[in-house]
């Protein structure tokens, strides 16, 4: 079974700014492709950002010019780095990894932005 291993969560301004790492288990991570969703109380979960086994990326709307995610084969790990974080990005964020027909989860870090 696929692992992925969240961190870089937690408190933040608005205005400011957050990393977020996600780390998977096993030798085909450069196979997947990643994602990055988030949930907030009440709503459905949303994707944010992707990127392709190939390292191509999508964004949500509401994140673009502000979010970046990239991927680093070597480390087995995707990241997602925010900037310009509005209260509206609180939310769990999962990291998610997809090949073939399999998909897995990450077990969410909790981003609060708030003054």
């Amino acid at each position: 079974q696929v692992q992925l291993v969240e961190s870089g969560g937690g408190l933040v301004q608005p205005g400011g700014s957050l990393g977020l790492s996600c780390a998977v288990s096993g030798s085909s991570f450069s196979l997947f492709n990643m994602g990055w969703y988030r949930q907030a109380p009440g709503k459905q979960r949303e994707l944010v950002a992707s990127i392709t086994a190939s390292g191509r990326t999508n964004y949500a709307d509401s994140v673009k010019g502000r979010f970046t995610i990239s991927r680093d084969n070597a480390k087995n790990t995707v990241y997602l780095q925010m900037s310009s974080l509005k209260p509206e990005d609180t939310a769990v964020y999962y990291c998610n990894a997809a090949f073939l027909t399999r998909s897995y989860w990450g077990q969410g870090t909790q981003v609060t932005v708030s003054s």
